[in-house]
């Protein structure tokens, strides 16, 4: 499926964007660049650019902004380490984080959101508030679909499929930023790593920053990365550093930018 979303014959690329435009009624409107010829293959077309002004970021410190565009899975507290995935199902915290206790304690009773990008959807990813990169981790797993059927009927989906999880500090707390790949395609880049996946190792991989040489400082509305196909983010917050937005529930829609929660 890589090599076919990369594949640079004319008729192969425009086909599968002409049925994903129509399949999922994508507004080529919004992108920077709305010429299909000009998209040297189907994947620079999936992560295609907004022209300027489509998005704007809701302005003042306290408040977080959306990462992406999409629909909310869940949103709300992670209660005793653990993370409600749908009715009946819920996961490990620790797991999620790919058994890093240190940044798990950090997380435990703050609080999570699920935020899901449909093939519709703008796969850019952006920062919801300033932060500075801490630690990113590749944490090799399974490609179930994140579709919200595939949500609610297999358990502990988010901590088992491949994600690369990105740890920052900011001024109110630490943050973490998840990236959950899925299935056909778990590739996933990161503005200062470039594709982190694939190729995927057996092992979780570990980068830390912080050093001088290796300070990596993002500002809200900054991108950040980006999914080569379809998936999720999570976003974690630690204890009473925030509060979500009441219109914040399940499959509610969001775009990149506007207001979802509010620093205490």
């Amino acid at each position: 499926m890589g090599r076919l979303t990369h594949c640079r014959l004319g008729w192969v690329k425009k086909t599968y964007m002409r049925i994903i435009i129509r399949q999922f009624n994508v507004d080529i409107s919004e992108a920077a660049e709305q010429d299909l010829d000009s998209y040297a293959h189907f994947n620079a077309f999936f992560t295609r650019q907004l022209k300027e002004g489509a998005r704007t970021f809701v302005s003042g410190d306290e408040n977080i902004a959306s990462p992406v565009d999409g629909r909310v899975s869940q949103a709300g507290s992670i209660t005793d380490g653990r993370i409600f995935q749908a009715k009946g199902h819920d996961y490990s915290l620790t797991t999620l984080l790919g058994g890093n206790d240190a940044w798990s304690a950090k997380f435990g009773g703050g609080e999570f959101a699920t935020l899901y990008l449909s093939p519709r959807d703008y796969h850019r990813i952006h920062m919801p508030m300033d932060a500075e990169l801490k630690e990113m981790r590749h944490i090799p797993g399974r490609l179930f679909s994140v579709s919200p059927s595939t949500v609610r009927s297999v358990p502990g989906l988010f901590a088992r499929n491949e994600r690369v999880v990105c740890l920052f500090d900011t001024a109110s707390g630490p943050l973490a930023m998840v990236l959950v790949g899925a299935i056909f395609v778990a590739s996933v880049d990161t503005v200062w790593h470039g594709t982190v996946t694939p190729p995927t190792c057996p092992d979780i991989q570990s980068w830390q920053y912080g050093a001088d040489e290796h300070r990596i400082q993002l500002a809200k509305g900054e991108e950040m990365g980006r999914f080569n196909m379809g998936s999720t983010v999570i976003l974690l917050y630690g204890p009473n550093q925030m509060h979500w937005c009441d219109h914040l529930v399940t499959n509610t829609p969001i775009k990149m930018g506007q207001l979802i929660g509010t620093l205490t």
